[in-house]
């Protein structure tokens, strides 16, 4: 008996640590590609900074809410860039570095080239919505509440 008791009570302190928060599937790049070669669909980008105050609270509230996580998981590919990166980024048959390494806000020349505004200095947040054959279709350069992002995210046909 006490056997049995002890496995059921295993067995429900498991299930409760199991079921975990639902995450956004964020994607770097590279897997972007890939997965846009085997199945093309949307794409949501989100440029951000560790030192950028609406980014952070972009991440911590709209970015976890499970309407969001659910919405993006089931209709985009993500992904998610810090603009001051380091690394040298392979996407479509290209190189893309951070020219920028030594100098102030060292940005990325990716978030330069898709999220860069005409006659404006870069800025962020800076989220693009492009279409399932990569094509622009929107750019937002503020914090957008959970429900704010949402209504974007079910009005990019």
């Amino acid at each position: 008996m006490k056997i049995s008791l002890i496995t059921v009570l295993l067995l429900i302190s498991n299930t409760g640590f199991s079921q975990t928060k639902q995450t956004i599937h964020w994607l770097s790049f590279e897997q972007l590609e890939d997965s846009l070669k085997s199945n093309p669909k949307k794409v949501f980008i989100d440029f951000y900074a560790d030192w950028c105050k609406p980014c952070l609270k972009m991440q911590k509230e709209t970015f976890t809410d499970s309407l969001i996580v659910h919405t993006i998981n089931k209709a985009y590919y993500a992904v998610k860039m810090n603009v001051e990166n380091k690394d040298t980024i392979h996407f479509g048959n290209q190189e893309f570095v951070n020219k920028r390494l030594n100098k102030r806000n060292p940005i990325h020349q990716i978030p330069l080239l898709m999220a860069q505004q005409k006659n404006k200095p870069f800025s962020l947040p800076a989220l693009v919505f492009l279409d399932d054959q990569f094509n622009h279709r929107a750019r937002y350069f503020q914090y957008l509440n959970p429900n704010q992002l949402l209504k974007i995210l079910k009005n990019q046909h």
